[in-house]
């Protein structure tokens, strides 16, 4: 249930949905006594599109959650790299081949550049079609046939196709680390920076130890308050993406399914 009730806010609350539904109840209460809701939720409406569009609002928000995790330096051995869904597209072209990447594919890409680097590690890929896309195919299918086409053999890859949330992506990969009997060693967990904090504090109640090893990165990390008029469809894709991260670790941590609002390092040993 709860990864339905996430997904369908989400849905509403992410910021172009939730300007639109302002604008067009401003348009409709305009005809009615109401004019000063009809003024409200106009200008309300307008300020979200304006703010996340046209400035550094979004890159801001996503600055913390980027700098949380460090990469630390590449282990001499590694037993496996767990690289979690989100970087393709389930729904590809046919002209264009098997797999194509999308505004994410940094996680596959540094996952491929590993497991050349370390031909005795293993590669697990975790992601399912969606609740809102069952028909799709699984991400971690479509991840598998990258894989193939970089030469990563067959019995290095461990594929899990059935989670729907991040919460799902750890304790799967967990279980089936575990039923494989590798669960020694040295684990790196891929994901975008900005939802690395949210993955390894779900990963830890999964009871499963990983290194955090992130990717694409959205800020440079030198952006202030200001004005941002260069590329408005970017800032806005920014903004929806840290607002939407930030609300997941909200929502995650009054659930009780990870233990702090914004996971960081572990404390040295």
């Amino acid at each position: 249930m709860f990864v339905y009730v996430t997904r369908l806010f989400w849905l509403v609350a992410q910021p172009l949905s939730l300007a639109t539904l302002l604008l067009i109840v401003g348009v409709v209460f305009g005809f009615t006594r109401w004019r000063w809701l009809s003024r409200g939720s106009l200008v309300l409406g307008l300020a979200i599109i304006l703010i996340c569009s046209f400035t550094t609002f979004g890159y801001l928000l996503i600055q913390p959650l980027e700098a949380r995790f460090a990469r630390p330096a590449e282990p001499a051995q590694i037993a496996g790299i767990v690289v979690l869904g989100g970087g393709m597209r389930s729904a590809t072209n046919p002209a264009g081949g098997d797999f194509e990447l999308n505004r994410s594919g940094d996680r596959m890409v540094e996952a491929v550049r590993l497991a050349l680097r370390h031909p005795e590690a293993k590669v697990l890929i975790t992601g399912g079609a969606g609740p809102m896309a069952p028909g799709r195919q699984p991400e971690a299918v479509t991840g598998e046939k990258m894989l193939r086409a970089f030469g990563i053999a067959d019995d290095r890859i461990l594929l899990e196709p059935k989670a729907r949330n991040t919460e799902e992506n750890a304790q799967f990969s967990k279980a089936l680390v575990a039923a494989s009997g590798i669960e020694s060693g040295t684990w790196l967990l891929i994901t975008s920076g900005f939802h690395m904090p949210r993955a390894v504090g779900l990963f830890r109640r999964a009871g499963f130890d990983v290194v955090p090893w992130p990717a694409d990165f959205l800020s440079d990390g030198t952006e202030t308050v200001g004005i941002r008029l260069d590329d408005s469809g970017e800032n806005l894709a920014v903004a929806t993406m840290a607002l939407r991260e930030w609300i997941g670790l909200v929502a995650y941590f009054l659930t009780g399914r990870i233990d702090e609002v914004l996971p960081g390092p572990a404390p040295a040993n």
